[in-house]
């Protein structure tokens, strides 16, 4: 049985929950931020305090220091911070009124605190957690003693606007970690260093695959290598596609506000859009495919006959990140996102779920990735009535357990349109990435007012499905280098053979090599270069060429080639001498998506 610790609620009850679950995660984490907190107000007492929540990977927290701090001053908060899990703090919470709140962080001088006090309800009783001599504003839940952080580190410092606007004050963000056992804080920064090593925006570079120029920040250009690996995930994601029954679409990048008022984007999206003025009306970038489809669809009168009707699209969408939130291909300003919508009656809903899950089980198995399901509930600023959400939940529910998948629930995550599975893959060093979605939506089709015509001649509304598996290409190539540290599977390699001749006399058969080569479709280049071929083929080891094709007297006068493979142990690279037949033939065997 794993340990549990308990987690103090905001009603001042305490629940077991383990670390490895979720919401003890996020306890432990926003604890952690806590106590990094108390340390800068022990050590810095003048500084004042923003935020600090727990992430996906951590915490952090927002300060406002009344000098540059800087990473040297990490290591002296820290110690503070280990300082405070070893008086075994006890956290303790109480509820007070908006007024009373406002007084204490007023006499505590926390403008920050104040400013997010005023934007409370005045009729809402606010709560506050304490430990030791710290109090802060906070809504919890918490781990009920410091003591159970038994490993922690410091990681960064970062500037960040308060609030994420940049008109605000520049703030000082410190980034941590913590756990309860130092071998898995160990563990933890030693998958650090190994995601270093496996940076995409490193590699990208280095691989000539993708550049961010300054004239377009977050906005990847693609290298012609970059494209040739783009366009084979794109064609694999077609001969899926087109297998399943799918069609394809293309809709424009940009529409009228009309258009985004009546899908709900123009209100709950707003600041996430690019406008722009013709002709006296405002238009917006789309920052999502939806209601280009929902257009399709409308553009003629559908029958049950055609249902389910999924169409798919790699549209180009846009979406105004904050400059600190881009990283890379992972978090950018424009990306391609491989969107279907399905059209269906109530009663092909679940099996249009279990087909859209085997379709993603299929495609991420391509690539080796393991997967964990987490189903989305209701949001705050939702739209629809309770029983269509109700519906929707559990027809979601229903399809991944008649599935045999488990899933874990995150409430109040959902699109504000429907709930929805998200699906997180698992890299070859255990990091998650959130890529494949399935969201059930009844409120774009009324929105849209779509219908069909049913078999007893009466109009009727179908209920619609968004799913996406890559969910943005730039992003899943992102992973695929991470996740292969740029050695991509001979299939999905943008060069799957470089040739070399021995010396300029014998470069006249490398080339009729890489013609042959070229006319059985495999990728190939020539290395021309007038350098050594010892340093030829080190560069196309850091290039990471699956297969090294080597030419000189003796492979012309017998007609064949030595080769030398990347994927091998080192004592087995070396593949010797064989007839250029043979090695195409091993390539072709590797070398596509339906083998």
């Amino acid at each position: 049985m794993k340990d549990k610790m308990k987690v103090l609620q905001k009603n001042g009850e305490t629940k077991e929950i383990g670390f490895e679950e979720k919401e003890g995660k996020k306890a432990f984490w926003h604890t952690s931020a806590h106590v990094l907190a108390q340390a800068v107000k022990r050590l810095y007492p003048d500084t004042k305090c923003a935020i600090g929540p727990a992430t996906e990977n951590g915490f952090y927290y927002d300060f406002a220091f009344s000098f540059p701090f800087q990473e040297e001053h990490l290591q002296a908060v820290e110690n503070e911070m280990k300082a405070i899990v070893k008086e075994s703090l006890s956290l303790q919470v109480q509820e007070i009124s908006r007024a009373e709140a406002y007084a204490f962080m007023e006499k505590q001088k926390e403008n920050f605190k104040m400013e997010l006090i005023k934007q409370l309800p005045e009729s809402e009783n606010i709560t506050f957690y304490r430990q030791g001599e710290y109090t802060e504003l906070c809504a919890g839940p918490h781990i009920a003693n410091t003591s159970r952080i038994k490993a922690l580190k410091l990681l960064s410092v970062a500037g960040a606007y308060w609030k994420g606007d940049e008109k605000n004050p520049m703030l000082t963000r410190i980034y941590g970690i913590s756990f309860p056992k130092a071998s898995d804080l160990d563990a933890y920064l030693h998958m650090l260093e190994e995601a270093k090593a496996r940076d995409h925006r490193k590699l990208g570079r280095e691989l000539s695959l993708f550049a961010f120029m300054e004239e377009g920040p977050g906005f990847p250009f693609f290298l012609p290598k970059g494209v040739i690996l783009k366009n084979l995930l794109i064609d694999y994601w077609r001969y899926i596609h087109t297998k399943e029954g799918y069609v394809e679409i293309a809709t424009p990048v940009m529409l009228n506000r009309k258009l985004w008022e009546t899908s709900g984007h123009w209100e709950h999206y707003h600041d996430n859009m690019y406008t722009s003025v013709i002709d006296g009306c405002d238009y917006a970038l789309k920052p999502m495919n939806c209601p280009g489809g929902m257009l399709i669809y409308k553009s003629q009168p559908r029958s049950y006959k055609e249902l389910p009707l999924r169409i798919g699209e790699l549209g180009v969408v846009h979406r105004h990140e904050k400059s600190g939130q881009l990283h890379g291909l992972m978090r950018a300003r424009c990306f391609t996102q491989d969107d279907a919508h399905i059209f269906m009656t109530k009663e092909q809903v679940q099996g249009e779920i279990c087909g859209v899950m085997r379709l993603i089980e299929e495609m991420y198995a391509r690539f080796g990735f393991s997967y964990e399901i987490e189903l989305s509930t209701r949001p705050e600023d939702s739209i629809g009535s309770d029983e269509e959400w109700e519906l929707a939940t559990n027809a979601l529910q229903a399809a991944a357990q008649s599935m045999g998948k488990s899933f874990t629930v995150n409430e109040g995550d959902g699109a504000f349109y429907g709930p929805k599975l998200d699906f997180h893959l698992k890299d070859s060093i255990g990091r998650t990435w959130q890529c494949g979605t399935i969201q059930l939506d009844f409120q774009l089709p009324k929105r849209f007012n779509v219908e069909y015509m049913g078999a007893d001649g009466q109009k009727h509304r179908p209920i619609m499905l968004h799913r996406v598996v890559f969910g943005s290409i730039e992003r899943f190539i992102g992973i695929l280098i991470e996740h292969f540290t740029g050695n991509f599977p001979v299939w999905l390699s943008p060069v799957q053979v470089r040739v070399l001749s021995v010396s300029d006399k014998y470069l006249h058969y490398a080339q009729n090599i890489l013609q042959e080569l070229k006319d059985n479709r495999l990728r190939a280049e020539i290395d021309e270069r007038d350098e050594k071929l010892g340093y030829k083929i080190r560069e196309a080891r850091m290039d990471k060429v699956p297969y090294v094709v080597i030419v000189g007297e003796k492979e012309e006068n017998r007609h064949t080639v030595s080769v030398r493979q990347r994927d091998a142990a080192p004592e087995k690279q070396d593949m010797g001498e064989m007839p250029l037949a043979r090695l195409i033939g091993l390539i072709q065997e590797k070398g596509g998506f339906c083998s």
